[in-house]
């Protein structure tokens, strides 16, 4: 949502530079500097990802079907497994509340903007019937001076 403005005003200026700020944030997370970040950046296309969803379907019947249909699985595997799928999990959630706080950041963050977007507009609405007034008094009075003359 873009609103042409004012560059005379120093309203405008702060929205100008929180513009920038917001482009910058949203390009260094979408173009991780950093190795960490890369890697980081890979985890949730990596557990949404088909192949761990079917790993993680056919370990779920390991761990979980086979024993209830009398199949023995190794105390050994069902720990690792476990430890894996408790591992996924918790990732999973981790990412989740990520970014559940970075939509929530990002709508107080809007709704700031927008805050500021409808101040800045009441006051050129304000500013603009300010000028129709004046400019229908100076008529007023130019067609009463007219009438006078006339």
């Amino acid at each position: 949502m873009s609103i042409p403005e004012d560059r005379s005003s120093p309203a405008s200026d702060d929205t100008f530079q929180d513009t920038v700020t917001d482009t910058q944030a949203v390009t260094a997370a979408a173009d991780p500097s950093s190795k960490l970040d890369r890697i980081l950046a890979f985890v949730p296309r990596a557990l949404s990802s088909h192949a761990h969803i079917i790993f993680l379907t056919i370990l779920g019947v390991y761990l979980v079907l086979l024993p209830l249909f009398g199949v023995d699985v190794s105390a050994r595997a069902e720990l690792i497994g476990g430890n894996y799928t408790n591992v996924t999990s918790d990732l999973g959630a981790c990412i989740a509340a990520g970014l559940t706080v970075h939509l929530v950041k990002r709508d107080r963050q809007r709704s700031r903007e927008l805050k500021r977007l409808f101040e800045h507009l009441h006051q050129r609405h304000d500013s603009l019937e300010q000028q129709v007034a004046r400019a229908a008094n100076a008529a007023e009075r130019a067609e009463a001076a007219a009438a006078k003359r006339g």
